[in-house]
């Protein structure tokens, strides 16, 4: 809101905030003459020792327990945690793919590609709940028909850190097998900047909440290519993770992250990822696909690659960075 940013530092088990009083910064006279932010800033600065690193402080108030190391020979005192009052949980978008008048693909001992779909997703949503940090929003959770930038849409209304797609590939050639892992192309990329650019008095809060439809049409464009090639590398990231441990599990059908122009990943501000779990036009892996054992092992892949990424690249003002 209107406060400014504060930092609180809990010493001895009494939470304190230091912010001074309301009129202090505007009614007392910096020394030398000094405008109100430039003696902030040499205060700031002279309190800190050379090499000293310089943190920005989140957005929202964080309280962090500090403690030193005990003297040697006594107890130390208990582990306290972080306190994570004000961030929020990582969201992850699951999108079961097709559904409703959209089956997918058939295979040969009649099963639809969208119920396959779904029953991963839902024991991928469980395996995300239960993780400390993270959330899970589904996409559909039921059989009925979502048009493919409806699904971005939701995904974004609900400011998803990450949005992943669920499908069950097919062929002519019903020996193909294997799991695949797709990010969107850079000629997919490009296309969908001149949409969102042709488009941006209709798209007001694109990039990351940022509006683009106040913008000139270079500094637009400059803003959505900043956000698209930050999305496509976190992107290209998570699927290498959620492509390895789909390879510990099983067969893989191409070994590295393939790209491609797929609708479902085409949002500029959220890293997308499209996993094809195996091929329903081979019998032997759509007798996998329906099997509810198979299907969890499958989920637990994703969900494993998922989490790999977060752990690193969790991000700023969530429970997980809090970490």
């Amino acid at each position: 809101g209107r406060k400014n940013h504060r930092l609180v530092i809990d010493l001895a088990g009494e939470t304190r905030s230091i912010a001074p009083p309301p009129q202090t910064t505007a009614t007392r006279t910096p020394p030398g003459g000094m405008k109100p932010a430039e003696a902030t800033r040499a205060t700031t600065n002279a309190s800190q020792p050379a090499g000293a690193t310089r943190v920005k402080a989140p957005s929202a108030a964080v309280a962090t327990r500090v403690s030193t190391s005990p003297p040697a020979g006594k107890v130390p005192p208990p582990r306290r945690e972080i306190e994570t009052s004000g961030i929020r949980d990582v969201v992850v978008a699951i999108d079961a793919g097709h559904g409703g008048d959209d089956p997918g693909a058939h295979g040969q001992l009649g099963t639809d590609e969208k119920e396959v779909t779904l029953a991963i997703a839902r024991k991928l949503e469980n395996l995300i709940r239960a993780e400390p940090g993270m959330k899970a929003v589904m996409i559909r959770n039921r059989d009925h028909y979502l048009g493919l930038r409806e699904r971005i849409q939701k995904a974004r209304k609900h400011k998803a850190d990450l949005f992943v797609s669920i499908h069950a590939d097919a062929f002519i050639n019903d020996s193909a097998r294997g799991s695949s892992v797709f990010t969107l192309s850079e000629h997919g990329a490009s296309n969908e900047a001149a949409r969102w650019l042709a488009e941006k008095e209709n798209a007001a809060d694109l990039v990351g909440g940022v509006r683009l439809d106040d913008k000139d049409d270079v500094l637009a464009s400059v803003l959505l290519d900043l956000s698209q090639t930050a999305t496509l590398e976190a992107s290209h990231e998570v699927a290498g993770k959620v492509l390895g441990e789909l390879g510990r599990h099983g067969a893989l059908h191409h070994r590295d992250v393939q790209r491609a122009g797929f609708v479902v990943l085409k949002s500029p501000d959220i890293p997308s990822v499209l996993v094809e779990t195996a091929f329903i036009s081979n019998a032997d892996e759509e007798r996998k696909l329906r099997d509810p054992a198979e299907q969890e092992n499958i989920a637990r892949a994703v969900f494993r690659g998922i989490r790999n990424y977060f752990a690193q690249r969790a991000p700023q003002g969530t429970r997980l960075a809090a970490r």
